[in-house]
């Protein structure tokens, strides 16, 4: 992360989601980082175990019913005294509807509760996704009552990660 090194800072992009929509969140944030001179990757919160080899971390996860992913929550608790000691940042997505584009959608409690004792640089919560194509009963019926769609903003998502690079790159 020095500006005179030659190694870009490493990032991992970890999320947990349930139907695929915060994977492709997450991969367009490390798409946009790796744009901005990281080295970004991606990874399923429930895989990680180790991240000595990172820099700084983006951790994300699907809102269900007011509740982070439980990979999310996971990996936030099995390692919380690594993430305290690395710049991170923390995402959610979930609103079915326009509010997360039109204003700030502040972090659900228990996200709250992970911002404040790993000391989190940011959190911003994306619109959601769920469409005709959504396996599950209850994701059906939702999507039956006019309640679904795919209300993820690339721009936001993309100023967001810029904003991560840049700060990443200037430290």
């Amino acid at each position: 992360m020095d500006e005179h090194s030659s190694t870009p800072p490493r990032v991992l992009v970890a999320y947990g989601t349930k139907r695929g929509a915060t994977a492709d969140i997450a991969e367009q944030i490390a798409d946009v980082l790796n744009k901005t001179g990281c080295a970004a990757e991606t990874r399923p919160a429930g895989e990680v175990r180790d991240l000595t080899e990172y820099d700084a971390v983006v951790l994300g996860g699907a809102l269900y019913g007011n509740r982070w992913h439980r990979d999310a929550r996971r990996l936030a608790r099995r390692s919380g005294k690594a993430l305290a000691r690395t710049p991170v940042w923390l995402f959610s997505s979930g609103p079915l509807d326009d509010s997360a584009t039109r204003g700030d959608i502040p972090p659900v409690s228990a996200v709250q509760r992970v911002a404040d004792r790993i000391d989190a640089r940011g959190h911003i919560t994306f619109g959601g996704r769920l469409t005709d194509d959504t396996h599950g009963r209850m994701a059906r019926m939702i999507v039956r009552s006019g309640h679904g769609g795919d209300f993820r903003d690339t721009g936001q998502i993309a100023t967001w990660a810029e904003g991560i690079g840049r700060e990443l790159n200037q430290a």
